[in-house]
């Protein structure tokens, strides 16, 4: 699983990662709720799947994976719908971005594929 993240920044490249993850969080949260009125085809199921890429990418969880398709889903959408193409192209971007570097040391990614420090013992130290 390491081969998929470039690193686990921490400090000031880590929180950067982390207001990446939050501002598309919220960006996907926010068009989400504004196309839950209509239609369940063409509007609910890419809300709900714009909520679910939002709830693991605010976590940090499966970062890459879900980062490509929260991206594929705005290029869906910037295909299918009659708004904007501004805001999903920077959507997009972003969260091409995210699948690129990765998310960051402060993420459930990072604790559970991140590097580990491992000490070896000799035998007669113990």
């Amino acid at each position: 699983m390491q081969r998929f993240f470039s690193a686990f920044p921490s400090e000031w490249p880590g929180a950067g990662l982390m207001v990446l993850r939050l501002a598309l969080t919220v960006a996907l949260v926010a068009d989400a709720i504004a196309g839950l009125p209509g239609p369940a085809w063409s509007h609910g199921i890419p809300a709900v799947a714009e909520i679910l890429t939002a709830a693991l990418m605010v976590i940090g969880l499966w970062t890459p994976l879900t980062a490509v398709i929260a991206c594929l889903l705005q290029l869906a959408l910037l295909m299918t719908a009659d708004r904007p193409i501004e805001p999903l192209l920077l959507r997009a971007a972003m969260c091409l971005s995210l699948a690129m570097i990765g998310p960051g040391a402060w993420s459930i990614d990072a604790r559970l594929f991140g590097r580990k420090r491992v000490e070896i013992k000799h035998p007669r130290d113990e």
